[in-house]
């Protein structure tokens, strides 16, 4: 699979959670930052993807410290893009 068949399908998944907040939050976190992503960067995202929306929404709005098995650059990307979202 390409990097830009990968990236489509990380969106695609993105924006298809199933929890309305998410969807708004992950799909357009997914739209603004998956192009600069490296191949470790994708992995991580997929990984957060596999994650249910509840654990990682709590991680999110501060619910809920994030496991040291999911702690990474993207998922701090993701949150501070979460604070930046809601202030702008």
């Amino acid at each position: 699979m390409t990097d830009e068949n990968r990236r489509n399908k990380l969106k695609f998944r993105a924006w298809r959670r199933g929890f309305r907040e998410m969807d708004l939050l992950i799909g357009s976190f997914a739209d603004a930052t998956l192009e600069s992503l490296d191949a470790a960067g994708l992995d991580e995202f997929e990984r957060l993807l596999n994650v249910p929306d509840w654990e990682v929404y709590a991680w999110l709005i501060g619910h809920e410290p994030v496991p040291p098995q999911h702690a990474g650059p993207v998922l701090d990307q993701l949150i501070a893009f979460r604070y930046a979202a809601q202030s702008g």
